[in-house]
């Protein structure tokens, strides 16, 4: 079973068998738990027992006294890669030319590197740094981590960009002594609650990773808590994380390097900065947490955001979704088309949405007249001053098709005390990069500029503004000037509205109500 964290949709995904081995069954986790059989027919079957389909496989081994057990660990992983790798290498990392280690493992057939950079995390990154297959596993030399795993972690090569062998998914275990087990729980629970990273054996040294996630990879550590880091950095870039079951035994000679309780100050450190690190709006699922933030006020502004933003949208219309981020609004419709520069963040949507494009709100990549509805939330006051945005958005939608824009009305008391606290409790996340400050009155005008009419608006907390808009017919055009945006940063005030909602007489196009009919469908999430 693989329990995996941002993963993708998997459908006929190719596995890796020796021979007489059956692909096995995984369960999915993200976003929801999901099922996949695997199919096992006849290409996949093909495909399974071709060496080529995995190419070159390096085995990184960070090693430091184990020349007793070199010998038998390089005999099984060359066993285990042997009929399952069209090439393969092994890169044992060693302290200092000195270590026994190392000339046990040439005689091993395996490349020696001396580490340059001190401890653990200085080893561990040299070797993936010479590492020079397309797939790297990264293993302890002690033989704790049986080379037989390496054919399970194979089999799910593709499951995710990194597949970890974990103790403490269902089917796993670990025979250590009962201090070590409960500090390691502890460990691996602090990390998971405090940086809101799905994985439950975070600590797990035994895994497999796609060569391209290394390769934007920069890392600190110097001691075991490089482990952690590596794989919260990995899922902060979107990247999918999976595990695996396995079993962690004793080790077969000599005596333990690593100690919780001796290098619990380098795991506080890399703590701390790797929760600063995930308070920053970079991170690829910041929008998707946000939904479930623990500051209460937080949390019920982006549900009621998500709320009013699906009561405007047309139902069971594919929607556009302009700056999509990672936000719980795109995946709780898997038929929306989501835009977004962030490559990280779209990434993290494969999970649930297969329909994802790069580009700028500038220069749409849709014809005209491509979409019913748009919704741009949360986007257009991080962006400069330019009346060709909205003109934008007037061309991808067919007449008569709705416009959602979502944005604070800075002529409000109410939000720039809100902006205040929220710059305040969250000091890294979207505030410090807002450019165009809009009013109801100046985003109302902007938009009748652009060809739109609207029709409905509302606002959260009194402070932040959502519209629902109509594309006007060609005939509806008559002449006016130009779209005006704001185009100084300083709030304008002219509003004068106080209610928390409230309607324009503007009628939809072609007669009948501008109420919007509300969605059956309860949301599951909201940006």
């Amino acid at each position: 079973m693989a329990r995996v964290a941002g993963l993708r949709p998997l459908a006929a995904a190719a596995n890796l068998a020796a021979p007489g081995e059956r692909p096995r069954t995984a369960r999915f986790a993200g976003g929801g738990p999901l099922m996949a059989e695997r199919a096992g027919d006849l290409a996949d079957s093909i495909r399974a027992l071709d060496p080529e389909a995995v190419g070159c496989v390096s085995v990184v081994i960070p090693a430091a006294g184990e020349a007793e057990t070199m010998p038998e660990l390089l005999r099984r992983v060359r066993a285990v890669l042997e009929p399952r790798a069209k090439e393969a290498e092994i890169v044992v990392v060693i302290p200092s030319p000195e270590d026994p280690t190392g000339r046990a493992a040439e005689s091993g057939g395996a490349r020696v590197l001396v580490q340059k950079r001190p401890g653990y995390g200085g080893a561990l990154k040299e070797g993936l740094l010479a590492a020079r297959g397309n797939y790297v596993i990264t293993m302890d030399a002690d033989l704790s981590h049986p080379p037989e795993t390496i054919a399970d972690l194979l089999l799910h090569r593709d499951d995710a960009e990194v597949v970890i062998a974990s103790r403490y998914v269902e089917g796993g275990s670990a025979v250590i002594p009962p201090v070590r087990g409960v500090l390691s729980r502890i460990l691996n629970f602090v990390y998971r609650w405090a940086l809101a990273v799905p994985v439950l054996d975070m600590s797990s040294g035994f895994r497999i990773y796609q060569r391209r996630v290394l390769n934007e990879l920069e890392t600190e550590g110097e001691t075991y808590d490089i482990l952690e880091e590596i794989l919260v950095k990995i899922y902060s870039l979107g990247w999918a994380v999976a595990e695996i079951p396995f079993g962690y035994r004793p080790r077969a000679a000599g005596e333990s390097h690593a100690s919780v309780v001796g290098f619990t100050p380098h795991f506080l450190v890399t703590l701390f900065r790797l929760w600063r690190m995930r308070k920053l709006s970079a991170a690829a699922d910041f929008d998707s947490r946000a939904f479930d933030s623990v500051l209460p006020p937080q949390r019920f502004w982006q549900r009621r955001r998500f709320r009013i933003i699906n009561e405007f949208a047309v139902d069971r219309a594919p929607r556009l979704d302009v700056g999509c981020g990672s936000s719980r609004l795109i995946q709780w419709n898997p038929a929306s088309i989501g835009l977004d520069l962030a490559i990280g963040k779209l990434r993290f949507l494969r999970a649930t949405n297969p329909l994802l494009v790069r580009g700028t709100a500038f220069r749409l990549p849709f014809a005209d007249g491509a979409f019913r509805c748009v919704v741009i939330s949360k986007v257009i006051e991080l962006l400069p001053p330019d009346p060709g945005l909205f003109l934008e958005l007037n061309r991808v939608l067919e007449p008569g098709g709705v416009l959602v824009v979502a944005t604070p009305d800075y002529a409000r008391v109410q939000w720039r005390a809100a902006e205040g606290l929220y710059r305040w409790l969250l000091p890294a996340a979207y505030g410090d990069r807002v450019v165009t400050r809009f009013t109801r009155h100046t985003l109302t005008e902007a938009l009748a500029g652009a060809g739109f009419a609207i029709l409905e608006h509302r606002y959260i907390f009194g402070s932040e503004l959502i519209m629902k808009c109509a594309k006007r017919e060609e005939r509806q055009l008559s002449e006016e000037p130009g779209a005006r945006l704001p185009a100084a940063p300083a709030p304008q005030r002219g509003d004068g509205g106080g209610a928390s909602r409230g309607r324009s007489t503007a009628r939809k196009p072609g007669g009948g109500s501008s109420r919007p009919r509300r969605s059956r469908r309860r949301p599951s999430g909201a940006k």
